[in-house]
């Protein structure tokens, strides 16, 4: 998809970057300037449509014809955010807890310009297969999740062969004639990773930090 205006991906997330060039928009990035701190008597729920707002209000006193859009991704499980881990101890613990359980992956997305913001979020639930802790230090020894929600990226940990993608994510990118987009988000490697996902209830590309089929179809109305 190409604009008469500039877009920004207020990301760094390679994750968000990839998935925005798969489906062919053109952007530059630029680092969002906010903190993460929301207020505490927030529900959980709430906090990433909160976060990504505050992330694209550092950019309204700047843009002129642009578009800038940014993200969130929050891990919940027992009603508690997992945020990136702060080190090796803190990832082993965070996949520890998630290890044999379901829990919650909610990503969401702001779009601004000068003269509106849109901004919605998806849920999805991801089931994780039960972990030695053997399997959890090899994985986080060789990937070193340190910048993901919940210590984990879903790319790395789908079980060999598995296509994770929805029925709405296959029906949106055969829509687009971006199928290989699947090909390519199935896990053919093995030895490198271990299968940490069982099931993945909902989109996929939210766990990956970004629902990309919600993105392009909001884009449309600016």
């Amino acid at each position: 998809m190409k604009f008469n205006r500039p877009l920004i991906i207020a990301s760094t997330s390679p994750r968000r970057q990839f998935l925005m060039k798969e489906v062919g928009f053109q952007f530059h990035v630029e680092k969002p300037e906010s903190d993460e701190s929301f207020p505490d008597v927030m529900q959980v729920e709430a906090v990433p449509k909160f976060l990504a707002g505050q992330k694209a209000e550092t950019f309204k006193s700047t843009i002129k014809d642009e578009i800038v859009m940014t993200a969130d991704t929050i891990v919940i499980i027992d009603g508690e955010i997992l945020n990136k881990p702060v080190d090796r101890h803190h990832a082993i613990g965070m996949l520890t807890r998630l290890s044999g359980r379901t829990h919650t992956v909610i990503t969401a997305v702001c779009l601004l310009d000068r003269e509106k913001q849109d901004v919605f979020d998806d849920l999805t639930n991801v089931t994780f297969n039960k972990l030695s802790r053997e399997e959890i230090e090899f994985y986080v020894d060789t990937h070193k999740p340190f910048d993901k929600a919940g210590a984990y990226g879903a790319q790395e940990c789908l079980p060999a062969g598995l296509n994770p993608c929805s029925q709405e994510e296959i029906k949106f990118l055969k829509e687009i004639n971006k199928i290989d987009l699947i090909e390519k988000s199935i896990n053919t490697k093995t030895g490198s990773g271990i299968a940490c996902i069982e099931k993945i209830t909902g989109s996929y590309f939210t766990v990956m930090g970004l629902p990309i089929h919600m993105v392009y179809k909001h884009l449309l109305n600016f």
